[in-house]
């Protein structure tokens, strides 16, 4: 068997393409949030993570400009030689005092902080205990873990019966790493952390939670998930991203100073890496002033995924219920939900599809995610298209 042969043999794709139900890799023209520009058409952007609406902010854009003129386009090495600037720490500092945690490290991308934290930290004789649906980047970074010997187990989606049983057949006085999203990416569902907490007690066991898609939507002042349940000094560690919230590109861990120490000196994924680029840095940190100086944007995002959810599930489609900015719409067949998209997106709203095996069989899905920036307009249109469909493709009645 020659390594190209799977490369060959696979069509789906290009099936899907050939339909013209292809959903992925669809090319912006033009993006200042609730409204994009796709194929010349201006659209309604319904699948986004920008969740508090920055990424065309005058502030954030200015800012990043201005990183720019004062120092170029990139770092041209990674923090741990040459490319640390005073506006990696500012962020790292100004983060911290946030997050209400002694100290941040940033990381270029938050897929590459998963990489370089749960290796680091979980090795020969210790444990890395992780929640099956979550995100491919803690995935990615448990299977380094694995490979360099780390034990590895995972339990039930958010299942802490589950956990506490697999927690119970681990040796007590191994070091062990509870990993869990705090929302969930593709549900939107949020960890029961005040039980993960408990048992992370009983069973000599640390959490790190991944805020990727809670941190500017929950908790107080948008704080995350441990803030949501007012647990924050509970839980050990929370990692996220600055693509989403704030509007911007790269990664961070908040920690004790010398569990970051410990991660800053020994993190291949950030010692081998060059460091977040001046203008993204700057972006988050224009993004983070706005989000303290502007709480009510979070109330405003709450409030429209509080309304979405209530359009559809008046009319008659089967939603995953959170208080995130996430609200899936349950399909259940795969080309279905191709040919669903596609006619959203004829009629003007983009949404994400989420087909098999990304999900499990017969839950698949429309991903659709919201923003402070929608207006009452765009919402609207959203639910009044998706009812049309709905019942052309007999979805609901």
């Amino acid at each position: 068997m020659d390594l190209f042969d799977k490369c060959y043999s696979f069509t789906r794709a290009d099936e899907v393409k050939a339909l013209g139900y292809y959903p992925y890799f669809r090319v912006m023209e033009e993006n200042e949030g609730p409204i994009v520009q796709i194929e010349g058409r201006k659209i309604i952007m319904a699948g986004s993570n920008n969740y508090l609406g920055l990424t065309a902010h005058p502030k954030v854009k200015e800012a990043a400009i201005e990183a720019v003129k004062k120092y170029g386009t990139g770092c041209s090495g990674s923090r741990y030689l040459t490319g640390t600037l005073d506006l990696h720490i500012e962020l790292e500092k100004r983060l911290a005092k946030f997050m209400g945690k002694e100290e941040v490290l940033l990381f270029s991308t938050g897929y590459q902080a998963a990489q370089g934290i749960i290796p680091t930290l979980v090795q020969r004789g210790e444990y890395i205990v992780s929640d099956k649906d979550n995100h491919a980047s803690i995935v990615s970074g448990n299977l380094i873990g694995k490979a360099m010997t780390a034990g590895f187990e995972r339990y039930k989606h958010n299942d802490m019966k589950d956990l506490e049983k697999v927690l119970s057949k681990l040796p007590r006085e191994a070091g062990k790493l509870i990993v869990s999203d705090g929302i969930f990416s593709t549900t939107g569902t949020i960890a029961n952390v005040p039980k993960m907490v408990e048992l992370a007690k009983a069973h000599n066991a640390r959490i790190l939670l991944d805020d990727a898609h809670a941190i500017g939507v929950i908790g107080k002042g948008g704080r995350g998930t441990a803030s949501h349940f007012g647990l924050d000094g509970e839980v050990d560690m929370t990692m996220g991203t600055f693509s989403k919230t704030f509007a911007s590109l790269g990664g961070f861990v908040t920690g004790e100073s010398k569990v970051i120490n410990y991660i800053k000196h020994h993190s291949l994924a950030l010692i081998f890496s060059a460091s977040p680029t001046p203008a993204s840095v700057a972006a988050a940190l224009a993004a983070l002033e706005i989000l303290e100086q502007e709480p009510e944007r979070i109330d405003r995002l709450q409030a429209n995924s509080k309304k979405i959810q209530i359009g559809f599930k008046n009319l008659g489609f089967t939603i995953i219920e959170s208080t995130s900015g996430i609200v899936p719409v349950i399909i259940g067949d795969d080309m279905k939900t191709f040919i669903f998209w596609r006619k959203l997106y004829d009629a003007g709203v983009f949404v994400n599809a989420f087909v098999s095996p990304g999900v499990p069989p017969n839950m698949a899905m429309l991903r659709t995610s919201y923003m402070a920036t929608h207006e009452d307009e765009h919402l609207e249109k959203i639910i009044e298209i998706f009812g049309v469909i709905g019942k052309e493709l007999g979805i609901i009645n």
